[in-house]
Parts: C-alpha cells; sequence; structure tokens
C-alpha cells in the first residue's frame, strides 16, 4: 500500500472538500430538504397512511417509495451526514422533527394519498424556523391584545 498526502489524492483523485456542511444545525438540513423538494414542485409524491393512528413502533417503520422522506434519503450529503433510510422515524431522528411536525406534511390525512412537492417544501420551511420561547410568546401575546 502507498502512501499519499492529502494534496496528492485530491489532485490525483478529484476529491472535492467544497460542499456545505449541514450537520451543524437543524435549520440547514431542512432547508436543504425543502431545496430538494421544491426542484420539482408539481411532482407528487406519496403520503403515508394514518400517521396519527399507528403505534410509535409501527409509525416509525413506516415509509413508501417515492415519499418527501425518499426525496431526501436520494441525496448523497444526507445520506453522507448520516440519513440511514426513508423512513418516517430516521427523518424524524435525522431531521429532528417532532411527530406533528412530520405528520403535517406525510400523512395522508392533510393532502390524500399524494402531496405536492412544493406544499411538503413549504412545511419543512416553517418548521426550519426557530420556535420562540414561551416567555416570548407569552409576551406577544399580551402586547397584541
Amino acid at each position: 500500500m502507498k502512501h499519499h498526502t492529502l494534496d496528492a489524492l485530491r489532485s490525483t483523485a478529484g476529491i472535492h472538500t467544497n460542499f456545505q456542511d449541514f450537520s451543524t444545525t437543524r435549520e440547514a438540513r431542512l432547508v436543504r430538504w425543502a431545496e430538494l423538494l421544491e426542484r420539482e414542485p408539481d411532482r407528487r409524491l406519496r403520503t403515508l397512511p394514518e400517521t396519527e393512528c399507528q403505534p410509535p413502533s409501527v409509525r416509525d417503520r413506516m415509509r413508501c417509495a417515492d415519499s418527501p422522506m425518499a426525496v431526501a434519503y436520494e441525496d448523497a450529503v444526507f445520506r453522507a451526514e448520516g440519513l440511514k433510510d426513508d423512513s418516517y422515524g430516521e427523518a424524524k431522528r435525522f431531521f429532528e422533527l417532532t411527530d406533528w411536525q412530520l405528520h403535517g406534511f406525510v400523512c395522508s390525512c392533510h393532502s390524500g394519498a399524494t402531496v405536492r412537492s412544493g406544499i411538503a417544501a413549504k412545511s419543512l420551511r416553517r418548521a426550519a424556523r426557530p420556535s420562540p420561547g414561551l416567555w416570548a410568546m407569552l409576551w406577544d401575546a399580551l402586547l397584541l391584545r
């Protein structure tokens, strides 16, 4: 086995290190997922049936081909960052989403058997925004009365 310096490998193998690191923040991952979905905003993606009615162990294993989670799993950057599969539970873990958030754009009760990719992206962008703390929400509620 011959050893090479990293610079020699870069020039020989064409290694690129200029991709953005999405593991740094939850928001960056969600925004990237939304961008992937926005590439084909009218694409019809399959939803999961009644995720809120399933026990957590079943819900976490739910998946289907051509779903919003499948679009994320097709991305090489996400797989390199640790996305293991296209299941509901893995999307929840990797993107740090609550069941309520994930349910909002992958469950059939919201859009039927399919959802437009652009609509799912909008839900992801909403989830990407940092939520205000409890005190900030109370203060806003008092001021807006």
